[in-house]
């Protein structure tokens, strides 16, 4: 039985509901990185971070390559980088109207007196 494709775009978004997640995605945007430099940027315990990079990988996000003794991780794909900037697009345009908003509140406030 196939899944509806609703349901597994909201399967995808959950898998990157984390904080962890996003950000290792962003940091991978300019390209490969060792899993030494994901921790120094991520600041966390090397489990949790060995935790979340082993989701992206499954979900087939992200991929890695150990070189000798260290593990490089990359995006799978160029539409990863488009989705995060996309995100940051949205994010932009949601908190401008919200700032807007604030902005026209205040000034009813002040007529107000």
């Amino acid at each position: 039985m196939s899944v509806p494709l609703y349901q597994a775009k909201a399967e995808f978004f959950r898998m990157l509901g984390h904080p962890v997640r996003i950000r290792v995605l962003e940091l991978l945007q300019d390209g490969p990185m060792p899993v030494r430099d994901l921790l120094s940027a991520i600041e966390i315990e090397p489990s949790a971070l060995s935790q979340q990079l082993a989701v992206l990988r499954r979900s087939g996000i992200v991929t890695s390559v150990r070189e000798r003794s260290t593990v490089v991780y990359e995006l799978a794909g160029g539409d990863v980088a488009d989705l995060m900037r996309a995100a940051r697009r949205i994010l932009t345009e949601m908190l401008a109207g919200q700032n807007e908003l604030l902005t026209e509140l205040r000034e009813a406030e002040v007529a107000a007196k």
